[in-house]
């Protein structure tokens, strides 16, 4: 069964409000199994016009496992605090 993944790329707006956000985020990863591969960090782009601010890349054993933490009420509450500290753009790939 292949692995899946979650790539967000996340501008922080609000950096103090930001914090609940990954706080209550990493509650939701921890419970769901989430490998952090990629958290913040410096960033080279080098082909395209992709313009990344914060990338964030999460492994999960499954698909299935990565829409439970997507969908999972940990993850919701942090979604929630989140609203007005971030822009963010996210999605799920199916892996190798």
């Amino acid at each position: 069964m292949p692995s899946a993944y979650i790539l967000a790329n996340v501008e922080v707006t609000n950096a103090q409000q930001y914090e609940e956000y990954r706080r209550l985020s990493t509650v939701a990863m921890q419970k769901h199994g989430a490998e952090v591969c990629v958290r913040g960090g410096k960033v080279e782009v080098l082909e395209g016009d992709w313009s990344p601010k914060r990338v964030v890349l999460l492994r999960f054993p499954t698909t299935e496992q990565a829409r439970a933490f997507y969908d999972s009420a940990e993850y919701q509450a942090a979604r929630a605090a989140r609203q007005g500290a971030a822009v963010m753009r996210m999605v799920l790939i199916e892996g190798v």
